[in-house]
Formats: structure tokens, C-alpha cells, sequence
């Protein structure tokens, strides 16, 4: 699951991104309106949590920006302001939720995964292809009738490859994506991670869903491989 901060409180910032990480989260982490309107053009995040009081563009602004370009991340507001209007502003906007600052960090976390569970318009809840279904809020796989366990970063690949059906995706766009851009470790991983996805959802039922392009990235197609 990949989480975008967009905060100027720094020392806020970095305590929300080391609690999200605990908690399962991959966290980038912008400090200005702008900023934060080109992290989430250029990677798609399951959740964005939003000050409202930012240099340049404000949460408000912020917001209303990305969903005129159908941008329907869910949108978890922080303000220190507590007022009626401005909660009500905030949702106007496009906000999915509202919370005010002082709170607690079980209630934030609490926040976002009810947001998750409720998906956006424009992502199902279930993804699916052909007869493999995927829950990324509840972290569920099936094949047919068979459950199958993974573990978080094998769901989250999956659902990434999943999101992507059809499209070529190079190794470094599932780094960015699922690890960050500040990764500095082995970019083998990807292919470990690809290994067991294929050992656990394909072999076992005689699938060739994730096809290998050597030298440009991975693609997940719809065929039963017979």
C-alpha cells in the first residue's frame, strides 16, 4: 500500500510516515501544495493524507485540483482548525474525510483503513481477472474457489500488475511505485517478488497470467495458459 503525506510540519511528517510504515504503508512525503499535486500525478497512491494549511496551493485547492483531473485517491484532510464550515469546505472540496489536528494516531490509521475498505468510484473493491480475485482492502487472493495467502508486498505487486493488465511495466516503475524512488537496494527484488507470485498463483493451477519481457518489464494478461 503506498500513502502520500502532504504536510509542512515536518516534525508531523515524519512522525505520520514512520507510524504508516509500521504499519504496512510505503510513504512519500511532500511539504508544499505543489509538491504534493506532482507526487500524486506521477504515482498512483492508495491513500493521500492532506493538511489543509500549506505553502502554495492549499489542502482545499489541492484537492479540488486533483478531482477535476479524476484523481478519486481517497483524501484523509488534517486541519487545526475545528470549525463546521471548514469540515464542510473540506468535503465540498472532494475530501473523503476530516480530521483535526490535535488526534490521536490510532484514530488517523483507524480513518484510513475504513477509506480503503470503501474503495473509490472509479476502483472496484474486487479486482478480478479471469478467475483470479483480488481484495486489496481486506489483503485477499482467490483463484477460483481457492483462497491463497500472500504476503503484503506480494499483494501489493499484484495489485499494482493487476491495475496495470495489459500494460508493460519496467522493474523500475514497480520500484518507484512499491518502494519508492529513494530505493537503494538490489533491483532483483521485483524479480524475487514475480517468482513467488508465479509459484503461488500460476503454477499451481496451471496459469501463465504474469509474462516476462526480458529487458523491458512484466505484463499480466488474461488467458488460462493451456
Amino acid at each position: 500500500m503506498h500513502a502520500l503525506v502532504i504536510d509542512d510540519e515536518r516534525s508531523l511528517a515524519a512522525g505520520l510516515r514512520a507510524g504508516l510504515e509500521i504499519e504496512g504503508f510505503t510513504v512519500d512525503v511532500a511539504y508544499d501544495g505543489n509538491d504534493g499535486v506532482t507526487c500524486a500525478r506521477r504515482r498512483t497512491y492508495q491513500v493521500i493524507v492532506l493538511d489543509i494549511m500549506l505553502p502554495g496551493l492549499d489542502g482545499y485547492a489541492v484537492c479540488k485540483l486533483l478531482r477535476a483531473e479524476n484523481n478519486w485517491t481517497p483524501i484523509l484532510m488534517l486541519t487545526a482548525r475545528s470549525g463546521e464550515h471548514d469540515q464542510l469546505t473540506g468535503l465540498d472540496a472532494g475530501a473523503d474525510d476530516y480530521l483535526t489536528k490535535p488526534f490521536s494516531y490510532a484514530v488517523l490509521v483507524a480513518r484510513i483503513r475504513a477509506l480503503l475498505r470503501r474503495g473509490t468510484p472509479q476502483n472496484a473493491r474486487v479486482l478480478t481477472l479471469g478467475d483470479l480475485r483480488v481484495d486489496p482492502a481486506a489483503g485477499r487472493v482467490w483463484r477460483g474457489d481457492t483462497e491463497i495467502r500472500l504476503t503484503a508486498r506480494e499483494l501489493a505487486v499484484l495489485e499494482f500488475l493487476l491495475r496495470k493488465r495489459g500494460v508493460l511495466v519496467t522493474k523500475q516503475e514497480i520500484l518507484d511505485q512499491l518502494w519508492g524512488s529513494d530505493f537503494e537496494g538490489d533491483a532483483n527484488i521485483v524479480e524475487v517478488y514475480i517468482r513467488r507470485l508465479r509459484n503461488k498463483l500460476d503454477r499451481p493451477f496451471g496459469r501463465e497470467n504474469i509474462e516476462t519481457h526480458r529487458g523491458a518489464g512484466y505484463r499480466l494478461l488474461e488467458r488460462d495458459g493451456r
